[in-house]
């Protein structure tokens, strides 16, 4: 038995310029970065995301590395918001998708190892249970 390739890619989007990215992706993302082929000016952490092929739990470790800015100076706890063309451009960068690759690689390290350190010395929830304290 054979598979189509081409049933089993969705395209992600194309660029007016003729470059085709093909990507797997939920169909929601599909949908979205299909919207009427082109993109919109400025993009969630979410969505920034998606293009960059990362959770959006992954993008404040980004900014925090610098290597993701987001518009305009937003408070700590606001919603984000990434210029597309900012975007689009830096991921042509082999260089910074290394960086960016290595850096989400290392701060889920240090997270498990916290994670781990916490239950080895007793902790629940990042709290020491009295027991242990004692």
């Amino acid at each position: 038995m054979t598979m189509d390739i081409s049933t089993s890619v969705k395209p992600l989007f194309a660029l007016r310029r003729g470059l085709r990215l093909v990507l797997r992706m939920k169909d929601d993302q599909h949908r979205f970065l299909s919207l009427l082929g082109q993109l919109p000016a400025r993009l969630t952490a979410e969505q920034a995301g998606w293009v960059l092929n990362c959770q959006p739990h992954d993008i404040p470790a980004l900014i925090s590395a610098r290597l993701l800015k987001p518009l305009g100076n937003p408070s700590q706890n606001s919603t984000k918001y990434f210029a597309t063309a900012d975007v689009l451009e830096i991921t042509k960068d082999r260089a910074w998708l290394v960086k960016v690759t290595n850096t989400i690689c290392q701060h889920w390290q240090k997270q498990n190892a916290r994670k781990k350190d916490a239950s080895f010395n007793g902790a629940v929830n990042g709290h020491t249970s009295l027991a242990a304290a004692s």
